[in-house]
C-alpha cells in the first residue's frame, strides 16, 4: 500500500473525526427556530436612507408593498352607507349604535360616542379593541374597565373627543358570522375566516384593516369631527391595528399602541409564534422587510408605544431593533421626539394606570 496515501487517509480520517462532532454539536446547539430561519429567505435589515428625498421614495415603495402583501382586497366605497340603529343619552354624552355593509359579505356594527356640548368641531379617536381570545366582547371594550384602568370610551368622550369603535371580524356581534356560520364561533370561526380569505387571494388581517379604514372614513365624515385631528389607539391586537392603520393612512395624525410592538424575526427566535392568532400573519412579509419598515411609515407623525419587558408576544430585543431603525426616519423631519417607546420593567401583557395616564395626556396634547 502507498504510504503517502495511507498517511493522507489517516489525516483525513482524523480531521473528519475531529470536525464532524464539532459541526454536529454546533447544529445541535441551534434551536429549531434558528435552523428554520437559516434556511429561509429573510429580508436584510431595514435601513432608512440618509436624505428625506430618498426616504420619501422608499416610503412610497414600502407602503405600496404593504398593500400588495395584504392581498386582493375588495375596493372600498368612498363612504360607507351607515345605518344608525339607536341613540342613547348618557348624561354628558350620547351613544349612537350603527352598522354598515362592508361590501364583502359582512355587516360591521359599531358605536359612536359624542359629547353633548361641543364648541366647534371636535378631535376624534378611532378605538381598536383587543383580542385575548375574548371573541364575545369586541367593541363592548369601550365601556369596560377590564383591560384599561377605566372604560376608555367614556373617558375619552368626557375629555372632548368623539370616539368610534367597531367589532372586528369574528368579535362581538360578528362572533359566529364567518363562512362557517353561527355554529362556528371563537377560534374556530377565526380559523375559517382566515382560510377563506387565503383561498380568495387576500388576508384576514387585510380585511380587518379594511373595515377599520371604512370606520375611519365614516368618522372623518361626521359633521362634529375635525378630520385633521383624528388619533388611533388600542391594546394588544388593537395596538397592532393602530400602527398598521397609521402606516397605511395619513389621515391619522397620531397614535398610541399598548402591549404589542412585535418584531417578527425576533418573535420567531424566541419561539413565540404561538403568542399571536392566525389573523395576524401576512404571507411573504418577511421576504421584504420586518416590522420596523411598517412603523417607519408613521414618521413624522407623533406615535407612542408602551410595552412590558415580560410580554412574550413582544420580545424587548425586537422592540429595541425597531426603535433604532425607526428613529432615523423621524430625524429626517426634525421630529425625533415625536417617536416615543417605553419598555416597563417587570410588566407583562398589561395596561397599567401609568400607561393609561400617558395615553390620555398624549392624545390631549397632540389632538386638542
Amino acid at each position: 500500500m502507498n504510504r503517502t496515501l495511507c498517511s493522507e487517509g489517516a489525516l483525513w480520517l482524523g480531521a473528519l473525526l475531529y470536525f464532524a462532532p464539532n459541526a454536529l454539536m454546533a447544529q445541535t446547539n441551534q434551536t429549531d427556530a434558528e435552523r428554520w430561519l437559516a434556511k429561509s429567505e429573510i429580508a436584510r435589515p431595514f435601513v432608512v436612507p440618509p436624505t428625506r428625498a430618498a426616504w420619501q421614495k422608499q416610503r412610497g415603495r414600502v407602503r405600496a408593498q404593504l398593500w400588495e402583501l395584504l392581498g386582493k382586497l375588495p375596493p372600498r366605497p368612498k363612504l360607507p352607507k351607515v345605518e344608525t340603529l339607536s341613540t342613547e343619552d348618557r348624561g354628558d354624552y350620547v351613544v349612537e349604535k350603527f352598522q354598515f355593509d362592508n361590501g364583502a359579505g359582512a355587516t360591521v356594527p359599531g358605536y359612536l360616542l359624542r359629547p353633548k356640548k361641543l364648541r366647534g368641531k371636535a378631535p376624534a379617536i378611532l378605538y381598536c379593541h383587543w383580542h385575548g381570545g375574548e371573541y364575545e366582547i369586541g367593541k363592548e371594550e369601550l365601556f369596560q374597565a377590564k383591560h384599561t384602568p377605566e372604560p376608555p370610551g367614556p373617558a375619552f368622550v368626557k375629555r372632548g373627543f368623539v370616539v368610534l369603535g367597531i367589532d372586528a371580524y369574528c368579535f362581538g356581534e360578528r362572533n359566529g358570522r364567518g363562512p362557517g356560520g353561527p355554529a362556528e364561533k371563537g377560534g374556530a370561526g377565526e380559523m375559517s375566516a382566515s382560510k377563506f380569505n387565503l383561498w380568495v387571494g387576500r388576508t384576514l388581517w387585510g380585511m380587518m384593516l379594511r373595515d377599520d379604514l371604512m370606520a375611519l372614513d365614516y368618522l372623518a365624515s361626521r359633521p362634529e369631527v375635525d378630520a385633521r385631528r383624528i388619533g388611533v389607539t388600542g391594546m394588544s391586537m388593537g395596538a397592532t391595528r393602530s400602527w398598521w392603520l397609521m402606516a397605511l393612512d395619513e389621515r391619522i395624525r397620531t397614535g398610541v399602541a399598548v402591549a404589542c410592538l412585535t418584531r417578527y424575526e425576533n418573535l420567531i427566535e424566541h419561539q413565540m409564534l404561538k403568542a399571536h392568532g392566525i389573523y395576524y400573519y401576512v404571507p411573504n412579509l418577511l421576504n421584504h422587510f420586518d416590522t420596523e419598515a411598517v412603523v417607519a411609515l408613521l414618521a413624522p407623525r407623533p406615535a407612542l408605544f408602551m410595552n412590558g419587558d415580560q410580554d412574550s408576544g413582544s420580545p424587548p430585543d425586537g422592540i429595541r431593533v425597531i426603535e433604532q431603525a425607526v428613529r432615523p426616519a423621524y430625524r429626517l423631519y426634525g421630529k425625533e421626539g415625536e417617536f416615543q417607546s417605553f419598555i416597563y420593567a417587570g410588566q407583562g401583557h398589561v395596561y397599567t394606570p401609568e400607561m393609561w395616564a400617558k395615553t390620555l395626556e398624549w392624545m390631549t396634547d397632540r389632538l386638542r
